[in-house]
Parts: C-alpha cells; sequence; structure tokens
C-alpha cells in the first residue's frame, strides 16, 4: 500500500514537472516570436511619429517639404529613436546646426583656394554667414533642450537667412563665373531646407 502511495506521488512530481518544462517552452516562444514584432511596432510608431510632425510642420509653413521632412529625419538616428515632439524638434535643429557648420567649412575651404580677391571676399561673407547660423541654432538647441521653445523658434527663424545672405554676396557673379553662381548652391540649399523643417517642427510645440 506505501509502494504504491507513494509510486503515485512520484509519478505526481514527474507530471508537474514536465508540465512547467513545457509551460517554460512555450512562454520562451512566445517571447521570441514577439520580440521582432515588438522591434518592427516601435519603428512603425517612430514612423508615423515623423510623418505627423512632417504634416504638422508642413500645415503650419508651406515652405516645409513633407517628403524632404520625413526623408531627412528617418535617415538620421536620433530622429528614428524620438519619442516625442520635443525629440524630434531637438533633433532637426541638431541636423541644422551640422549642416550649417559643413557649410561653413566647405566655404572656408575653397575661399583658401580661390585666387580671385573678388571671389574670395564672397566665399568669406558666406563663411561669416553660415558661422553665425551655426553659433545661433547651437543657442536654439540649448534652448529647446531647456523646452524654452519660443526662444528657440526666434532663434531659428533668425538663423533662415544665412542661405539667402550668401547667394545675396553672390549677386552680379553669375556672369563672370559662367552662370555659376554660389559655388556650394546645393549645399546653401540643403541649408534652408533642413532650418525650415527645425522651424515647423519647433513651432508646434512653442
Amino acid at each position: 500500500h506505501d509502494r504504491g502511495s507513494m509510486a503515485r506521488k512520484q509519478g505526481g512530481r514527474g507530471h508537474i514537472t514536465s508540465m512547467a518544462a513545457a509551460l517554460a517552452v512555450a512562454v520562451a516562444v512566445l517571447f521570441l516570436a514577439g520580440a521582432p514584432r515588438t522591434a518592427q511596432a516601435a519603428v512603425m510608431a517612430a514612423s508615423a511619429g515623423i510623418e505627423e510632425a512632417c504634416r504638422g510642420a508642413a500645415d503650419r509653413d508651406a515652405a516645409v517639404d513633407y517628403e524632404h521632412c520625413v526623408a531627412s529625419l528617418s535617415s538620421d538616428a536620433e530622429g528614428r529613436d524620438a519619442a516625442d515632439m520635443h525629440a524630434l524638434a531637438a533633433a532637426a535643429t541638431r541636423m541644422a546646426v551640422e549642416h550649417a557648420a559643413a557649410t561653413e567649412a566647405r566655404m572656408e575651404g575653397l575661399g583658401e583656394a580661390e585666387g580671385s580677391p573678388r571671389a574670395r571676399a564672397r566665399l568669406g561673407r558666406c563663411t561669416e554667414l553660415y558661422g553665425a547660423a551655426a553659433d545661433v541654432l547651437r543657442d536654439a538647441l540649448d534652448n529647446i533642450r531647456a523646452r524654452v521653445y519660443g526662444r528657440a523658434v526666434e532663434q531659428i527663424a533668425a538663423a533662415l537667412g544665412a542661405a539667402e545672405r550668401c547667394e545675396d554676396a553672390w549677386k552680379g557673379e553669375e556672369v563672370a563665373r559662367g552662370g555659376g553662381g554660389v559655388p556650394v548652391a546645393g549645399h546653401d540649399k540643403e541649408y534652408g531646407r533642413l532650418a525650415v523643417v527645425a522651424l515647423g517642427i519647433t513651432s508646434g510645440i512653442a
């Protein structure tokens, strides 16, 4: 009688152990199956956030190119990881800072290699303009991070004019340069587009 009882108890323990093992395997399988979906959901949520922010920016400012806004923020790690409008505004402004600084360095390099004193003076003017814009945008980025959005909007708006003023410095030079105009016009244009995106998104939370 005792031996039969013990056997039944041991059998019960074995059954419980088997069930626990099966349950653990099932949980592990569900976790692994769910992991990619969770990551995919996070990517989709980030994409939706960028699209919504860019749509709002384009609605507020006709100068914002919606497709360019989405593509720019989606190509940036900070933009993709942004959890809210605050983070997106910071990412967009940081990108504008980096582009202004890169354009400044490019203009400076061209100026050092330029043989014409007149062209060198124009490049020097553009170098100063982009240097000042980068500084103002850095201040704007600090204000965004401190959530002083109104001041940041004013600063980004002030920095927007760098591209236009650089182009003004080259007016009348198109014929002399064979219609070339600003030597880094493409870079110049991209800066303006990024700064407008930063302004449009930051204005949405100011």
